[in-house]
């Protein structure tokens, strides 16, 4: 008895590897023929090649297949699949920057903002997503919500253009005209002649 206990075991655990293996196998060749397609522009055959092995429950499957519906501007159904991505990595930012993909080409700004914050959550000092919530405060002409987000993103970067720019103006519309002038005057070492930051110069008095 001992014995076909045993026999039944090898049998249980050799099956299960090997079907394991081979969904591995399959995997890899589905994702390999899924990027030649995509560097072919064929999304809609790319995506057909991980439905075929598709599972739910596969954060990867879900987040290739949602870029991929990006990539051919199916937005919703692009969105679709990145949520099940965030459901099942709930404290990643892959799937939440992915997403933000298709809500900004829907011109979707509401959840757009929703998605930046989620991100925020996840990793308060990233400096992409602080200086993306800090120009939607800008263009709302909310300029002290504006210079928080976009203090955080000089902080971590305080020689990139863009947020020394946009900081600058925030700034000079805040009444900060000292602090305004030396962010254009920055801005002027990293792009000489810029005619954004000489405006701003010489708009000050």
């Amino acid at each position: 008895m001992e014995i076909l206990k045993t026999l039944l075991f090898v049998c249980f655990f050799v099956g299960t590897n090997s079907s394991f293996a081979q969904t591995q196998e399959e995997l890899q060749a589905a994702f390999t023929k899924s990027y030649k397609l995509e560097q072919e522009k064929k999304f809609g055959d790319a995506i057909k090649e991980l439905l075929a092995i598709y599972k739910e429950s596969s954060y990867e499957i879900n987040l290739r297949i949602g870029w991929l519906y990006y990539a051919m501007a199916s937005y919703d159904k692009s969105i679709s699949y990145y949520k099940k991505a965030i459901q099942l990595m709930p404290v990643a930012t892959e799937p939440l920057w992915g997403v933000v993909g298709p809500y900004s080409a829907k011109e979707d700004w509401i959840n757009v903002e929703k998605t930046y914050k989620s991100i925020l959550k996840l990793d308060p000092k990233n400096s992409i997503a602080n200086y993306h919530m800090g120009s939607i405060y800008y263009y709302r002409k909310n300029y002290t919500i504006a210079k928080k987000y976009y203090d955080v993103s000089l902080n971590l970067n305080p020689f990139d253009y863009n947020i020394l720019l946009m900081s600058g103006w925030t700034n000079y519309f805040l009444g900060n005209m000292s602090e305004a002038k030396v962010l254009f005057n920055k801005v002027l070492l990293n792009h000489p002649g810029d005619a954004s930051a000489t405006e701003g110069l010489s708009l000050i008095k």
